[in-house]
Order: C-alpha cells, then sequence, then structure tokens
C-alpha cells in the first residue's frame, strides 16, 4: 500500500492499543526509500490526556497508568516537521526547524516499523513510539533524548509498550552510525524543503480519525 503524494494522512502514535497522538500531514513522497510526510503549522492534531488534562509527560508514569483517558483535539503550534519512515525501519527521522522555519536538527524517533491503513476517505500509519530518540545537530554530534523517561517506564513490563529494551537501543545505535558519516538521510536530504503553495491545512481531523489501531 502506497499514498499518493498531497495525499492528507494520519500519522498516529499507539501504546497497547490506544491511540498516544495523531497527527494530520500530507505526503511528500511514498516510494521503495519510505514515507515522507509534512506536517504543517496549525495542523490538526490529538493527543492522550488524564482526566485532568495533563499530557503523559507532566505526571509520573505510576500515576499515568492508573488515570482515565481521553484525547484532546488541537493544533500543531510549533514550527513545520518534515517526517521520515524508512520501509520496514524501526525508526522514524524528523527534520526539526527553528522560529524562522529554517533546519535546526534531526531528530530519530525510535518506533516499531508502521502499519498502514487506508479507509478511502481517511488512511493513515500507525507506529508504537518507543520514547527513546535522538537529536544530531547539523555537524553531525548527537545525543540521547529522554532516557530517563525510558528508563522509568521500563521498571513497569505489565503496562509499558516497549518489550525489549536492547533492540530499542541498537536500533539507536545503527542509526547513530549513519549519522556520523553523513550518510543518507542526515546528508542534507530535504533540508531545505518547501511544501507545494497549493497544500491547504485543514481546520480539523477528517471524519473516522479515532478509528480503532491497527495493531
Amino acid at each position: 500500500m502506497r499514498f499518493e503524494p498531497g495525499r492528507l494522512v494520519l500519522h498516529r502514535n499507539v501504546r497497547r492499543g490506544r491511540i498516544g497522538w495523531v497527527r494530520a500531514a500530507r505526503v511528500v513522497s511514498d516510494d521503495e526509500r519510505g514515507l515522507l510526510l509534512w506536517v504543517a503549522r496549525q495542523a490538526p492534531v490529538a493527543h492522550e490526556v488524564t482526566a485532568a488534562g495533563l499530557g503523559m509527560r507532566a505526571v509520573p508514569f505510576t500515576e499515568w497508568i492508573t488515570s482515565g483517558y481521553a484525547l484532546a483535539r488541537g493544533t500543531w503550534n510549533g514550527p513545520p516537521v518534515l517526517k521520515f519512515l524508512p520501509t520496514g525501519a524501526a525508526h522514524s527521522v524528523w527534520w526539526f526547524r527553528d522560529a524562522g522555519d529554517r533546519f535546526q536538527s534531526w531528530y530519530v524517533n525510535l518506533e516499531e516499523p508502521g502499519v498502514r491503513w487506508d479507509d478511502g476517505a481517511v488512511a493513515g500509519v500507525d507506529v508504537v513510539d518507543q520514547d527513546l530518540d535522538v537529536v544530531v545537530r547539523p555537524d553531525l554530534s548527537w545525543e540521547w533524548k529522554d532516557e530517563d523517561e525510558f528508563t522509568e517506564r521500563l521498571a513497569f513490563p505489565e503496562h509499558y509498550w516497549v518489550a525489549d529494551e536492547r533492540a530499542v537501543r541498537a536500533e539507536g545505535e545503527r542509526v547513530i552510525r549513519l549519522a556520523e558519516v553523513g550518510a543518507f538521510p542526515f546528508d542534507g536530504t530535504w533540508c531545505d524543503f518547501t511544501p507545494p503553495a497549493e497544500w491547504d491545512v485543514p481546520d480539523e481531523m477528517p471524519p473516522g480519525w479515532d478509528r480503532p489501531p491497527v495493531r
């Protein structure tokens, strides 16, 4: 299954069968290398919150796993983000921009390979975000990110969605080796991407955005 360039799709994170977050994105390209998505400023998004309206990172994991669950809708308020999901890989790479929409850094999001779905009127790709990440700077230096959250949640295997810590770290180390030598996609590719002028930003999520996850 491949998506046509320009199509609006949903990039969704799934946690043990629940939707963790959703981001509406346009398809830039979809080929043998993988799926490239564009999340525009003010794009519709949603994320999981507690009954008190707090996001997952705002509460200890011990509190999160005993809290109620709801999806709060909003908009992507930061600079636009380009996201590349390599075919079959257990990570994606995001191009972060500064307030002036200039390339700032790469963000390696460690995740289970995406599973695509297409209901006709709405389509998307579901991933399981594994929380541990890597930030790669333009000079190809790098650092791990969110190790404290990753470690905290691993202590609760009956509730956590990451089963193999070593596999997650090994994938991160594999991508780090690519970054250190400036190999694709850390070779400047897409750093100056500009979306087509005709791409509009929808006011809200399409119907079916919260369909049951495929994984």
